[in-house]
């Protein structure tokens, strides 16, 4: 949630933002994402493969996305990594029955 809260502060206040803002947050969502498909996708990982492959292709997509943003900035492309960050700790809160 700190990500998403992050990137939408960026999003909401884009004209009042710099370029070493915008990328402090994306570099703090990639690390995130860095720790988090590292930790998910290891062979010490109880999670069930179909998982691990569904968030490393999620991953990769993030990555590839945080590129294209640094690319050519603006601020309705940080939309699509808040709502993966919060859907994404959404699900990691949720207990399994």
């Amino acid at each position: 949630m700190k990500a998403a809260a992050k990137l939408q502060l960026i999003k909401d206040e884009w004209d009042e933002t710099s370029f070493a803002e915008t990328d402090e947050a994306l570099t703090y969502n990639r690390k995130l994402w860095t720790i988090l498909v590292t930790s998910a996708t290891s062979e010490e990982s109880e999670l069930p493969q179909e998982i691990k492959n569904n968030l490393a292709s999620l991953a990769v997509f993030v990555f590839k996305h945080t590129v294209t943003l640094l690319a050519d900035p603006a601020p309705e492309k940080l939309s699509v990594l808040i709502s993966i960050n919060r859907s994404i700790a959404e699900g990691l809160r949720t207990r399994p029955e």
